[in-house]
């Protein structure tokens, strides 16, 4: 369970762009003793993976900015919750606490359920195994995201997060306007006016049609990460995959390689955003 690092760090040769690149749910490494645990088949278990996100922004690096990815799945330990959503239908010895609406559907930093609220184990964890994931992949993970993000906000005078998802194609249909990619700031909260507007602008440029805020509107690490009153910004970026990939298969669609290189001329730009750090900052 722990014989891996956390994470993929991806650095650049030149950190030249105040763009910070981070995907906590493409892990797709397993761990044995967990699928032992699982009550849940090999297929059905990675129905909550962002499945090759990682794959869709391996570029960045090489347009100057860091790319963190995590290792284990989001099953095992969801990154992008905080370390105290724990839930006590899942983990022996919890106090209840007050109501969280992710924790009470199983989807806490421990998360009870995969998509579609099927249940992965068929009892409870202890809390030594769930304070152990924490120790070995939640909080590397967010001690280097937060030096990223202050190596990018020294460097450049801002820093902007894109933090890396995909989104069941379901999850839109139906639900107002046509959108391939969602972004989420938390309604204005985690990042200034301009930088999001430039950023949607990269992605409508490319010819994807987006939306802010609905159904996603960022979760606890844009939430956490995102502080434009101090020049850090923050954006979640839900891509269909339905674009890329078989999601009933979790394949790659043929034309991945395509779609990757759309994500690429996207992100090239994103990054020339971020070169405008100083002037970003005082936006």
């Amino acid at each position: 369970m722990t014989g891996y690092p956390p994470f993929d760090l991806h650095l650049p040769d030149r950190p030249d762009t105040a763009m910070v690149f981070s995907s906590p749910h493409g892990g797709c490494e397993y761990p044995q003793d967990f699928l032992a645990a699982s009550r849940l088949d090999g297929q059905m278990i990675r129905s909550s993976e962002d499945a090759f996100v990682h794959d869709l922004f391996r570029g960045v690096p090489a347009q100057g900015a860091p790319l963190i990815a995590a290792r284990a799945p989001r099953a095992f330990v969801d990154l992008n919750r905080a370390a105290d959503e724990l839930d006590p239908a899942l983990i022996e010895g919890l106090v209840r606490m007050p109501h969280n609406p992710r924790v009470a559907s199983g989807l806490g930093v421990i998360p009870r359920v995969v998509a579609n609220g099927r249940p992965i184990y068929s009892g409870k964890i202890t809390r030594a195994e769930a304070e152990l994931r924490l120790v070995t992949h939640w909080r590397p993970y967010h001690a280097a995201l937060r030096g990223l993000m202050q190596e990018a906000r020294a460097r450049h005078g801002s820093a902007i997060l894109i933090d890396c998802h995909s989104m069941p194609h379901d999850a839109i249909a139906g639900r107002g306007p046509a959108a391939d990619v969602v972004l989420g700031d938390r309604f204005g909260a985690a990042c200034a006016p301009a930088v999001m507007e430039r950023v949607e602008a990269a992605f409508r440029a490319a010819g994807l049609r987006t939306s802010r805020n609905a159904p996603f509107a960022g979760a606890y690490i844009t939430q956490s990460y995102g502080r434009p009153a101090r020049g850090q910004h923050a954006i979640q970026v839900e891509i269909d995959r339905a674009l890329y990939m078989d999601e009933a298969r979790i394949e790659r669609r043929a034309d991945f390689d395509a779609f990757v290189g759309l994500i690429d001329g996207i992100t090239a730009e994103l990054c020339a955003i971020g070169r405008e750090g100083q002037a970003l900052a005082a936006e």
